[in-house]
């Protein structure tokens, strides 16, 4: 374990834009060795019960928290239980995605869909109470919040099974594509958005999509008549002059909730009155892994640019013989997901032996997603999981293709930390990872250490990759005592699928 701290300190402190610039954060403590005490409840239990020793959120903290004292109660000194009604949006979770979608002109959130309404980005999520609601609708939520030492949002969203990673706007791009969501969410996220002449605001511009909407929402106090008037002037003031100059318009207000939506027509920003903020070059769309911040409009003169009233899905016909193959390997994939496939009897688990149940896991990474393709073959199968989609930096992006699909993803440079807690997720995935990494300025140990890192204890590695690099990562794999076992697809191909499981190592 000391060689985990060493290298992941290491690379903190050489990396030039990575996750620690991008957070602010200074301290090791991020890439702590906290313990989980306990595997977690499966989906959809382990969305609404958590085991409190698996979080740094201390019952001191909460119960001294006045609006979580509403969200959360103890249960057995340690559990956490999250109800439906979460004390930091009024009129409870359900209530407010229902203004939310009436204030936008539906007649209930179950047609967000109908509204093109399929991905959100939720800032400074809480403990993912809203999240939790949409998936129940069928939208993809992805919570990003900053870096926390103790009471992390981020952590406890993903500790739910809910799509979360740590972010923040403080000086660079999110790392999401131009034109990525149909709706940006804050609820007390605490960011002053008329801050640094409107450059927040342009960041959110740049990730939303034409015609979709932000939603701001400021419950900090509930005053009446006319104080409570002057209280929202006061609030939605300082930027509406701004998000005029950006082509948004006010859509809504109720309440304490501002609802407003980005253009749909390109040919808007010709007609504003302020050429301020300019429009960007270009050469200014470049994939933004945590590039500075801009003042300027990018995605205009994207193929993108299709407003989410008048998307459809993308075709299924497009990705018919992807799907066919990464269905047929994800079935491959569970049937060895077992401990049977450690031992020396059989080969492999045979037919006779059960499949694991449909719940075993939750949170999914693919570390190398292509098209997706596994994040779809999971959806037709029924698996109760949720995929980040990771595209490496230096890979081909089709990061926007994987994110209309409506999937989650993001990109990342594989020789730095991932912007997430130790031991979040339950499954990790690599197709040709390893022969990427060839070309990579850090080593295939650096990358094992990583994913030893956030791989939940019991959790599983699936690499498909050459037989060169297969037998490289497995002997590596035994020195940070996983489980390991090269499987043979027995297809003629030069192909090996490696097998992993992370021990369950208790005090």
């Amino acid at each position: 374990m000391s060689l985990q701290i060493h290298w992941l300190g290491l690379r903190m402190v050489k990396s030039s834009i990575g996750i620690v610039k991008c957070l602010g954060q200074e301290s090791v403590a991020w890439f702590g060795l906290q313990r989980i005490t306990r595997s977690p409840l499966r989906w959809p239990a382990g969305r609404d019960v958590i085991w409190s020793g698996n979080v740094r959120l201390s019952r001191d903290q909460f119960l001294s928290s006045g609006s979580m004292t509403k969200r959360l109660m103890l249960l057995e000194e340690n559990q956490i239980a999250f109800h439906s009604e979460d004390g930091s949006i009024f009129d409870g979770v359900k209530d407010y995605s229902r203004q939310v979608a009436e204030m936008i002109g539906l007649g209930s959130d179950a047609e967000f869909h109908q509204a093109g309404v399929r991905t959100v980005l939720d800032i400074g999520c809480g403990f993912g109470s809203f999240g939790a609601h949409l998936v129940s609708l069928k939208v993809m939520p992805i919570c990003i919040a900053a870096y926390e030492a103790t009471g992390s949002q981020v952590q406890v969203a993903l500790e739910r099974g809910l799509p979360a990673m740590i972010g923040n706007f403080i000086s660079r791009q999110l790392p999401y594509p131009s034109l990525s969501f149909d709706m940006i969410h804050c609820t007390q996220c605490s960011i002053i958005w008329d801050d640094k002449d409107g450059m927040f605001l342009i960041e959110v511009d740049r990730i939303l999509k034409p015609g979709g909407y932000f939603v701001l929402t400021s419950p900090a106090s509930k005053p009446t008549g006319s104080s409570s008037r002057i209280k929202k002037r006061s609030m939605v003031a300082p930027i509406e002059e701004f998000t005029e100059n950006i082509c948004w318009s006010l859509m809504a207000q109720q309440d304490e909730t501002f609802i407003w939506q980005k253009t749909a027509d390109v040919n808007c920003y010709k007609s504003r009155k302020s050429a301020s903020p300019p429009i960007c070059n270009e050469g200014n769309d470049i994939p933004p892994y945590y590039q500075p911040l801009v003042s300027c409009i990018s995605g205009t003169t994207s193929q993108r640019w299709i407003p989410i009233q008048n998307r459809s899905r993308v075709p299924q016909d497009d990705f018919y013989e992807d799907s066919q193959v990464w269905r047929s390997a994800l079935r491959n994939y569970w049937s060895l997901l077992t401990p049977l496939i450690f031992s020396d009897h059989p080969k492999r688990p045979g037919d006779e032996d059960p499949l694991p149940p449909f719940n075993m896991l939750r949170n999914v990474m693919d570390m190398n997603a292509h098209y997706g393709g596994l994040n779809a073959a999971f959806l037709d199968e029924k698996k109760s999981v949720w995929v980040m989609n990771v595209v490496p930096v230096r890979a081909r992006n089709t990061l926007p293709l994987i994110i209309n699909r409506g999937f989650a993803g993001v990109l990342h440079d594989w020789c730095e930390p991932f912007p997430t807690y130790p031991r979040t997720y339950d499954f990790l995935h690599g197709y040709g990872l390893l022969s990427h990494l060839s070309s990579e300025r850090c080593g295939m140990m650096d990358v094992l250490l990583e994913m030893d890192r956030i791989l939940r204890p019991e959790g599983w590695v699936v690499l498909s990759d050459s037989v060169v690099a297969i037998d490289m990562a497995r002997a590596l794999a035994a020195q940070i005592h996983w489980e390991a076992r090269v499987v043979d697809p027995q297809n003629g191909s030069d192909q090996r699928i490696l097998v992993c499981q992370k021990p369950f190592v208790k005090k």
